[in-house]
């Protein structure tokens, strides 16, 4: 029946008042059917991006492009082969007008242009960078580049001049951050930073005003043994550390390595342990190096290496950061510890590998956190990745 065949075939209805009222309900939901089944009723396709990975033996940067629809990669341009440089660290500003490499065998850091085709350019001779420069993070406002120095023990913050990308270090860089500062995490509002100390085990907290970083009260605080990785939620008020090299007390005791969960002081942001952390998996025979939140805000992912328990997923307890084993976790897949990194713009979880010289892709269950292999997951990189950010 078409759609005015519907619409007189209600007028037929004896009662007029009723026929009328018949007739609009009628004409109100195949008006509603046409739409969604139209021409448009198809929801618009998830944009295509790209991501862009350092490969430190091949001494270049790496673009890959993003199908939005199916999260799959494929290899894009790749910058010239630097000798001796060894990207490690990599952020890109949020504007996605320049990236920047940190080349940890050089002690320099690597400005590129961002092109519109999302391709790279060197943009000028790479900025000094101070012993040991490893992991990099930008703040959300863009302003500041933050930059670990594992050999000089201290974190480097420049200035990002917007039109040309130039790096200016700040008065008072570097500023003192422990023994072997290695990852570095920011909270959304740019107040707070914090830095893993894994030759120590512990987490060093800052403030961050106007680029100067000063500890937090309590700073350095204990985590656990081999502190390597750090994350922060989206709400801001919990910090969780992966321990790779702790022990656990029974029941868990065959398991390697837990998870330490830390309140942030939302004044002054000090850290102070989440009731009943650490927190860790019944099963698992190697720690967890990198830990993620999902951009809900929901879950916690800790990824170990290999394929056995590899990937554990955990529900964050809004009330007071206490987190709750995923049905099924930890999952069994095929996993690296070199990073991880959720990709919004169609949820997709992607895991760099020491082993499969490449990326994992996942989809994963919002509502109860389980992954799933992407098809044609792993990407090939050629070599092992360094590090990944996105621009979505």
């Amino acid at each position: 029946m078409s759609f005015f065949g519907a619409a007189r075939a209600a007028l037929a209805v004896p009662n007029s008042f009723l026929r009328i009222r018949v007739a609009l309900f009628v004409i109100v939901f195949l008006a509603g059917l046409c739409l969604s089944c139209g021409t448009n009723s198809k929801p618009p396709a998830l944009p295509n991006h790209d991501a862009y990975v350092t490969l430190p033996a091949h001494g270049s940067v790496l673009q890959l492009h993003i199908d939005g629809a199916t999260g799959t990669m494929t290899v894009g341009s790749v910058t010239p082969s630097t000798g001796d440089t060894t990207p490690t660290g990599l952020a890109l500003l949020p504007s996605k007008k320049f990236l920047y490499a940190i080349n940890s065998f050089a002690d320099t850091i690597s400005t590129f242009s961002v092109a519109s085709d999302g391709s790279l350019n060197l943009t000028a001779t790479p900025t000094p960078a101070h012993p040991g420069a490893n992991q990099t993070i930008i703040d959300p406002s863009g302003q500041y580049l933050l930059v670990t120095n594992n050999t000089s023990n201290d974190v480097s913050v420049y200035s990002i001049d917007a039109s040309s990308g130039a790096l200016a270090e700040v008065a008072g860089s570097p500023f003192p951050a422990n023994n072997n500062p290695s990852q570095i995490v920011i909270t959304q509002n740019g107040q707070f930073v914090y830095v893993t100390n894994p030759n120590i085990g512990m987490v060093t907290g800052f403030s961050f005003v106007g680029g100067v970083l000063t500890q937090v009260p309590g700073s350095p605080v204990f985590s656990g043994a081999g502190a390597i990785s750090a994350t922060v939620d989206t709400s801001g008020r919990f910090l969780y550390v992966t321990n790779p090299s702790a022990n656990n007390l029974p029941p868990y005791q065959a398991t390697i390595g837990n998870i330490s969960g830390f309140n942030i002081d939302q004044t002054t942001g000090a850290l102070t342990p989440i009731l009943g952390s650490p927190f860790t998996s019944l099963n698992g025979t190697v720690g967890p190096t990198t830990i993620l939140a999902d951009p809900s805000g929901r879950f916690i992912y800790a990824i170990a290496p290999g394929s056995s328990y590899s990937i554990w997923c955990f529900t964050i307890t809004p009330e007071n950061g206490q987190l709750v084993a995923a049905t099924g976790s930890p999952f069994s897949l095929a996993a690296g510890g070199l990073f991880a990194l959720f990709d919004p713009v169609g949820g997709y979880l992607y895991i760099g590998s020491q082993t499969g010289n490449g990326i994992e892709g996942y989809t994963y269950n919002p509502s109860t956190g389980v992954p799933a292999v992407i098809a044609g997951s792993p990407f090939v990189t050629g070599t092992p990745p360094g590090a990944m950010v996105l621009s979505e």
